[in-house]
């Protein structure tokens, strides 16, 4: 269940819906139980998979190429060039990238006009955070925090793929 806040966005004058991360993050040992209990590979076999993947996409997106992840997604960079502009085409070079990221695509299918994203289930439902009353384990709801004290949510825009960055 995925949970969101309310927060007023000065630029629009008005309130919006926020995600909001809860708990800790899910870390490589979990991930790689789970993985084993879904699949015939041991956790440790897993984890061996999911580091080399790792390294193999890193390698290939060095190399200039776009890895794409069967029922997962795209992985690709982009670069950024903050105030670092030129007047011609011919001045442009690669000590004007200010920084470089990551993007990340979520798989999707189409089925007539709608598009389904394969990290996104059919059956999603929003909760608001204040109507979880026992998230953080004190028992008391409506706290614009997360478990451990960290703000919810990513602070970036709506539809965001940047997972990243």
């Amino acid at each position: 269940m995925p949970i969101f806040k309310a927060v007023y966005k000065k630029l629009s004058k008005k309130w919006h819906p926020q995600a909001v991360t809860v708990g800790e993050p899910v870390e490589m040992d979990e991930l790689c139980k789970q993985i084993a209990m879904m699949t015939t590979v041991s956790p440790p076999d897993a984890k061996a998979a999911i580091e080399a993947l790792g390294m193999v996409i890193g390698a290939f997106m060095n190399s200039g190429r776009t890895v794409h992840v069967d029922g997962l997604g795209t992985f690709y960079y982009t670069c950024v060039s903050t105030g670092q502009g030129v007047d011609t085409e011919k001045e442009v070079n690669a000590n004007q990238i200010t920084g470089t990221r990551v993007r990340f695509v979520p798989e999707s299918t189409r089925k007539g006009r709608t598009v389904t994203r394969a990290l996104i289930s059919d059956d999603l439902v929003w909760t608001n955070i204040k109507s979880v009353s026992t998230l953080d384990g004190t028992g008391e709801g409506g706290s614009a925090t997360t478990p451990g004290g960290n703000e919810g949510g990513s602070g970036e825009g709506e539809g965001d793929e940047d997972l990243f960055g």
